[in-house]
């Protein structure tokens, strides 16, 4: 699909499996990278197909200065160990970014005040400061009827959620958007769809890490899935605990379709497309190149988890131990739920406010519902 390559930007060199390197730069780098045509940097994030006239219906119900608007979840996407999406049952989800949050909330406090808490009574200012300076920078209003559905979804500042894409500040939005989703409305903000790009690329980069020298495509898509639930304290209170095995088994054809040029352009690692599966270079050259390209943040994170107490050693440094330490997929792992537990636990707090605590009851009971219902397919299966 035209535009699914990221832009393969950073210190990512040839593969080689000499044991002796000199200490490298953490920047941009010589050396051989994945360099799809420059004009790849501003293409839109593809875009999987979303004929429904519901989900217009429902995008036309709200104002219309959008950078970014896509649908995600269950009652889009197929998920297995169930028939399918349920029209009836499934609340639809929603993202929305916009580049000016008071003006948005303005005027969507005077078109849609019933959506809001009691916190629109404070005004939009107050709203949009709410949804900047706490949590993961998003404000989800959630359990909205509309057309005769219920739906939640969270309004995001373009300028953040560049932040997230790119250096995973919060791996909130970001790690949203490393799975299959449907693209409503996408501007033509080149710095936007970069970060978009760059994203996708940073998944591959993490999931590899975590990966042994041979796997398969499945695995990959298992990882990539999975790198937003590391950490989430919700994933043992309130989700369905087998939910990355069911996203990624029931979706693997747009895996394929966000995944796929990346794939192809990396020079780390072999893809046998026809066979969906990878051989990855896992030499200590190999690891350092793909955590020199890992998102700020991220380095920061292994920083802070690697580094003894009082020896402040910088970043490159520790990614020189880190690349040659066999338990690297680990130090990965634990790093990225570092990020996420902070960001899952201090959004869900701030969505007590934000939806007030009626609608926050009823929708962690129904989360409660969901995952209490993969326990039992779980249950059923093992007796059979």
């Amino acid at each position: 699909g035209r535009g699914a390559a990221a832009v393969w930007a950073g210190a990512v060199r040839p593969r080689t499996r000499s044991l002796h390197y000199s200490r490298p730069r953490l920047g941009p780098g010589p050396g051989a990278r994945c360099s799809p045509p420059a004009a790849a940097a501003a293409m839109p994030l593809p875009m999987l197909p979303c004929n429904s006239g519901l989900v217009r219906r429902i995008l036309a119900h709200f104002p219309r200065d959008l950078s970014l608007a896509f649908a995600y979840g269950s009652g889009l996407f197929p998920q297995a160990g169930r028939r399918g999406p349920e029209p009836g049952n499934n609340v639809l989800d929603f993202v929305f970014a916009v580049d000016d949050p008071v003006t948005w909330h303005t005027m969507n406090i005077m078109k849609n005040p019933q959506h809001y808490s009691f916190l629109r009574f404070f005004g939009p200012k107050h709203v949009s400061k709410i949804q900047n300076n706490y949590g993961a920078g998003i404000y989800y209003n959630t359990l909205v009827p509309i057309d005769e559905r219920i739906i939640k979804y969270g309004v995001i500042s373009t300028g953040t959620l560049i932040e997230d894409l790119l250096h995973w500040k919060n791996l909130y939005i970001a790690g949203r958007l490393h799975k299959p989703v449907k693209i409503l409305i996408q501007d033509e903000n080149g710095k936007l769809q970069a970060a978009l790009a760059k994203n996708l690329k940073s998944a591959v980069m993490a999931a590899f890490l975590m990966l042994p020298e041979s796997f398969t495509e499945e695995e990959l898509y298992i990882r990539i899935a999975g790198l937003s639930y590391y950490g989430d304290f919700r994933m043992i209170i309130g989700e369905d605990r087998s939910k990355v095995m069911n996203i990624v088994s029931a979706n693997m054809e747009n895996f394929q379709r966000l995944y796929n040029h990346i794939l192809q352009e990396c020079p780390q690692v072999v893809y046998k497309q026809h066979l969906g599966k990878l051989e990855l270079d896992k030499s200590p050259e190999g690891q350092l190149n793909l955590l020199m390209a890992l998102p700020r943040t991220l380095q920061q994170e292994i920083t802070r988890l690697v580094d003894q107490p009082g020896k402040n050693r910088d970043v490159e440094e520790i990614l020189l131990q880190v690349a040659q330490d066999p338990d690297c997929g680990l130090v990965i792992q634990l790093s990225v739920a570092g990020i996420v537990k902070t960001s899952s636990i201090t959004q869900s707090a701030k969505g007590i406010l934000t939806a007030g605590m009626k609608k926050s009851i009823t929708y962690s009971m129904k989360k409660m519902h969901k995952m209490w219902r993969g326990w039992r397919r779980k249950a059923v299966k093992s007796v059979c």
